[in-house]
């Protein structure tokens, strides 16, 4: 099956590049509002369901046992930027455990954003494991390893109790059994699972909800929800889809980026969950993709049009700063609402 075309890229008055992909918007039972493209083929979700992967720090009773608060729960969520606020925030988490940055096992890469990176390199510093985009779920592992009364080393590994937690989580948001065969290793070294599209946004309906899930799980979802919700800024980072996304929409939104196209969200008060994969892995296009479905599907006052506005249709500027084109969603995915 060919996917569509979801998101075009202007230069003056030409379509200079298309951005194929599929798009699944599903209830926490499973009926689908909206399907484009292939929705069943198994796709890495990536970073998209760290908020999902997140579960294990409040189930585990880590969350509470160690006092963490909503700026924890937000990095635990998170691909922050590695901001000076990000590094402080995951060295307290790994602190209320006993622990330091030398058991975080994601290896590291310099700040995201870009600012950060160059005042590190200014200063003399250089990139440590504190820095990657992944610390913050790092750092939840290994919390909720040490509130299950488990030894963190080899957290990371897929036979650890953590990760046998974080699948066994996954399928039952999902809906389904995740085969072994479908596992892969995420960049920062944890296991990534393939699901289908639509799996995937059942599974942000359900976290969304709490539809499906036993109290306690639909308890940590709520938490979770919250907390992005209220410290979007550590769930991404200054000037980011995700934290600008939520900054405004507060607890109406949920999204989260993933890497090679992927994107997922939620929209509480719909009760639906939202999974885009972009063929080429283009997070322009996944930006703007999931944009144009919550301004499909989300009531919007006149205030949410004009921030939207933004997202769906983003200008392209060149070096010198002129608009030289626009990133806009195609007829199939046009957003009504905007």
């Amino acid at each position: 099956m060919s996917n569509p075309v979801l998101v075009e890229v202007t230069r003056g008055r030409l379509v200079e590049s298309r951005h194929r992909g599929a798009v699944a918007v599903v209830d926490a039972d499973g009926a689908t509002a909206l399907a484009l493209g292939d929705v069943a083929a198994p796709i890495y979700p990536r970073s998209a369901i760290k908020a999902l992967q997140a579960l294990v720090l409040l189930e585990s009773g880590a969350a509470d046992r160690f006092g963490l608060g909503d700026e924890e729960f937000a990095l635990a969520c998170a691909s922050h930027g590695g901001e000076a606020g990000h590094v402080a925030g995951v060295e307290r988490m790994l602190r209320t455990a006993g622990l330091d940055a030398s058991s975080l096992a994601c290896g590291a890469h310099w700040p995201l954003h870009q600012p950060s990176s160059q005042a590190l390199a200014r200063a003399g510093g250089t990139a440590t494991a504190l820095h990657n985009n992944c610390s913050g779920k790092h750092a939840g592992f290994l919390c909720a390893a040490c509130g299950m009364g488990v030894a963190p080393r080899g957290y990371v590994e897929p036979d650890h109790p953590v990760q046998r937690e974080v699948k066994a989580a996954l399928e039952s948001l999902g809906g389904g059994t995740i085969a072994d065969d479908q596992r892969a290793i995420d960049g920062c070294s944890v296991p990534t699972w393939a699901m289908p599209l639509a799996a995937l946004a059942r599974a942000f309906a359900r976290f969304a909800t709490g539809r499906g899930l036993a109290p306690a799980r639909a308890a940590a979802a709520g938490r979770l929800r919250a907390a992005c919700a209220a410290k979007p800024w550590f769930v991404a980072g200054s000037g980011r889809f995700c934290t600008e996304l939520m900054g405004h929409f507060g607890a109406r939104v949920f999204v989260k980026t993933g890497a090679e196209g992927v994107f997922c969200g939620a929209l509480p008060e719909l009760g639906l969950g939202i999974a885009i994969k972009c063929d080429d892995g283009h997070g322009r296009a996944a930006e703007a993709a999931m944009a144009a479905v919550i301004a499909r599907l989300l009531p919007l006052a006149d205030q949410d049009r004009v921030v939207m506005a933004r997202f769906v249709r983003p200008q392209l500027r060149n070096w010198r700063g002129t608009v030289v084109g626009e990133i806009r969603p195609t007829e199939l995915l046009a957003a009504p609402n905007a």
